[in-house]
């Protein structure tokens, strides 16, 4: 079974943390990747880019329109996703409360019960 992993950020939160905490943080954060790549379970991890660089792309009239977004209500936004393959709801839940930030920032968990391709 296939589950996506969301963790949000927060801009003004990020760069309050002092500069040498960031490496720190990132290799935390490498290490859960390649633990859970070895596993096998963790498909592919995604950084996105900065909120400021997001589009809101529609179709009117059959045209498409391309605005700066995202429009949030809010100061955080989806900063990263991560895609896993495992035996069950409850290994998914497992393996997001072990991500470095879950102590500090929620994770969603959202089951992917279609594939595309």
């Amino acid at each position: 079974m296939k589950y996506l992993l969301m963790i949000y950020g927060n801009q003004e939160k990020w760069e309050s943390l002092p500069q040498d905490q960031w490496q720190e943080v990132i290799a935390k954060q490498d290490a859960f990747n390649q633990r859970y790549r070895d596993t096998g379970e963790l498909l592919g991890a995604y950084g996105l880019g900065d909120a400021t660089e997001a589009k809101l792309i529609r179709r009117v009239k059959g045209a498409p329109v391309v605005t700066d977004g995202p429009y949030l209500e809010t100061k955080e936004y989806m900063a990263s996703f991560y895609l896993l393959d495992v035996v069950d709801e409850a290994r998914a839940r497992e393996i997001a409360a072990d991500m470095p930030s879950a102590d500090v920032d929620p994770v969603e968990l959202w089951p992917v019960p279609h594939v595309g391709f």
